[in-house]
């Protein structure tokens, strides 16, 4: 069972997700600075520039958004997007010019000096589907594995979806009943006609730039991700919540300080070692580039032979990175060194269990293969990008 922990005071908010009785994620917001990852705007293009294939987009924010061509380009694919489109014959200013009024969407906060990035891909969360207006794909959810049941729910998201949009089937979704998905997606309809209506107002009045919906930052992406998900209760001393989210009131208790509901969140502590029950330990460095993850056997050195040792030593390790990685919200590339195995028999069962432990992970992880180093390549995406 999930409890989200939700503590809001003059400065920031903080959120805590608590999974069979331990911490799984936690994210702390500063009132200070605004969080936009998935609001949506009528923005207008300021200038174009040529060598990055780029545009600045003025959003009505402090800093102008950044957006680039294949963040403007239709989708090629309903699994990588337009990640492998060769757009070098592709010119941005044939596509879009300055002063043209654009809708886009913030897939990336801003971070330092830089402004926002933004995409043309809009999405509307929902708890068991994302809906696509501009896209026409039908996906599902890795996590859902049985066969029987992707095609039971494309089914069911065909005979009620228009064909113009497009609709990713989330892991919540898995045993719903049509009219569940059916309440779901037409409320995401609405909510997108709703919009729609906002657009034609903006643009006849010339109020461009303007916000066209605010995705709660946070705490609605949190809320939005869990209450489908085996969620028992919501701790918090924020009244606002119980107004926002009706249908979980009977799941919403007001108390003074939610954070104490869990005691080990006042030891947490994000130290760049640490150690393992064997006796090991594992060292996490984030780079601009990547994260970079080592594991040593230090203390442990086993009762039989090395080759077992090293085995228990990169299980344990395999448990605390996935742990680490979810709680930190690491994302990008993940470079992991564990121990050196001879046998591949040995490297194969590390990177099936590390697969394993990454399965409660809300975000989208990819475990690679090992390198020719010896190195585990992984790849995540952050659930708040950054």
């Amino acid at each position: 069972m999930n409890n989200i922990l939700i503590e809001k005071n003059e400065k920031s908010v903080t959120i805590a997700v608590i999974e069979n009785g331990e911490l799984a994620e936690i994210y702390n917001e500063n009132n200070e600075e605004k969080r936009l990852e998935g609001n949506i705007y009528l923005g207008k293009v300021k200038n174009i520039v040529l060598g990055m294939e780029s545009a600045f987009v003025d959003i009505g924010e402090n800093k102008n958004a950044l957006i680039h061509i294949k963040d403007i380009l239709p989708k090629a694919s309903n699994i990588t997007g337009n990640l492998y489109e060769d757009t070098s014959k592709i010119k941005i200013n044939k596509i879009i010019k300055p002063g043209e009024e654009i809708v886009v969407q913030v897939k990336k906060d801003c971070e330092n000096q830089k402004g926002a990035r933004v995409t043309k891909d809009i999405k509307l969360n929902g708890k068991l589907v994302i809906f696509m207006p501009y896209s026409k794909f039908i996906t599902i959810s890795q996590k859902i594995e049985k066969e029987e049941e992707k095609e039971r729910l494309k089914k069911i998201v065909k005979e009620i979806l228009p064909s113009e949009y497009g609709i990713i089937i989330r892991t919540a979704a898995e045993n719903k009943n049509k009219e569940e998905i059916e309440k779901e997606i037409k409320k995401l309809i609405s909510l997108w006609n709703d919009i729609q209506g906002k657009i034609e107002k903006i643009k006849n009045k010339g109020n461009s730039p303007a916000k066209l919906y605010d995705s709660s930052g946070i705490i609605g992406k949190i809320i939005v991700d869990l209450a489908e998900n085996n969620l028992e209760k919501i701790y918090t001393n924020n009244k606002e919540i119980s107004k926002e989210y009706p249908e979980l009131k009977e799941k919403i208790e007001i108390i003074e300080k939610p954070l104490t509901k869990f005691e080990a969140l006042n030891k947490i502590k994000f130290n760049r070692k640490i150690w393992l029950k064997c006796g090991g330990f594992i060292t996490i460095d984030e780079t601009e580039a990547l994260t970079a993850i080592d594991v040593n056997s230090a203390k442990f050195t086993g009762k039989s032979d090395v080759e077992k040792t090293v085995l228990k030593v990169n299980m344990e390790a395999s448990k605390e990175i996935a742990k680490q990685v979810r709680l930190r919200d690491i994302g990008g590339i993940i470079i992991v060194d564990f121990i050196d195995m001879l046998e591949e028999t040995d490297r194969n069962k590390i990177r099936d269990y590390i697969i394993e432990c990454f399965k409660n992970d809300r975000s989208k992880v990819q475990v690679l293969e090992f390198t020719k180093l010896g190195l585990l390549e992984i790849t995540r995406k952050h659930i708040f990008g950054r």
